[in-house]
């Protein structure tokens, strides 16, 4: 059983330069509040696979793109997965946490996402569309995404990468949940400023779109963040599921909404450590 102050190592990269968000100033925030619950550490997620065996848990806030710290990371995580450590979110989500397959196995099920494929052979499944977009699947950040034509399709299309048509969305929205639990929601009015958000609310059909993707995912405890655009013809795509290190942009929310999420995180992160 954890200690009655619970030892949490929180892993973040204060100094990482993410474009239109400032990543330190939430991770301040929020470790600025955990700790009047938990015994708080901060490390960089380069040096978390040789603190962690002296905490109760390791909490994955900001901790940037994965790709950039590769193999400490699968250090980290084979680490962890083989003495037990309880790492939240916990290391079974099956969306970006596992890389983009999800976005091909949700699109060829039919559901509510932008149609994905990453084989030649399937470019014909795409609708067709002036221009198409093209990431790496183990991408993050948009690193390395491409908007091209389709005649250049096939020769990029090689199993390593997504395709998925550029759909003129009207807006893109996120909803954000703590366990099963949404909390709020966000969206940017004008697609061409992708963080700068207003509060959302959201309708109960939307809700369900969202809680739709949450349920898939089963991870019983942790933070997670649904990305969808509103389609021409009104449908909510899934653009993404981030259930690794989601940026929750709290500097949108009112002073009762912050609140009120510490709060969630803070209950969540207590059930999960004696659960």
């Amino acid at each position: 059983m954890p200690a009655a102050r619970p030892r949490v190592l929180y892993v973040t990269d204060l100094a990482y330069p993410a474009r239109g968000r400032r990543y330190c100033d939430e991770d301040i925030f929020l470790t600025s509040r955990l700790r009047a619950d938990f015994d708080l550490a901060l490390c960089h997620p380069r040096d978390a696979a040789a603190l962690m065996d002296a905490f109760d848990a390791v909490v994955v806030r900001n901790s940037g793109p994965v790709l950039e710290y590769q193999e400490q990371y699968d250090a980290f995580r084979e680490r962890a997965l083989r003495s037990g450590t309880r790492v939240y979110n916990p290391l079974t989500g099956r969306a970006d946490m596992a890389g983009k397959q999800y976005l091909l196995d949700l699109s060829a099920a039919g559901l509510p996402v932008i149609p994905t494929v990453d084989r030649p052979d399937d470019l014909h499944l795409l609708p067709e569309a002036d221009q198409y977009v093209v990431k790496p699947k183990l991408g993050a950040d948009s690193i390395g995404l491409r908007t091209v034509t389709a005649d250049r399709l096939p020769g990029l299309t090689d199993g390593t990468v997504l395709v998925q048509p550029r759909i003129d969305f009207t807006y893109e929205v996120s909803f954000y949940f703590v366990d099963d639990d949404f909390q709020y929601a966000l969206y940017a009015p004008d697609p061409d400023r992708r963080w700068q958000l207003q509060p959302y609310e959201p309708t109960h059909e939307d809700l369900e779109f969202a809680r739709g993707f949450i349920a898939w995912n089963t991870i019983g405890h942790g933070i997670q963040r649904v990305d969808a655009c509103r389609a021409p013809d009104g449908r909510l795509l899934l653009v993404e599921l981030e259930d690794l290190n989601p940026y929750l942009s709290l500097d949108a929310l009112d002073e009762t909404r912050r609140d009120a999420f510490v709060a969630a995180l803070t209950q969540s992160l207590r059930r999960f450590l004696t659960g």
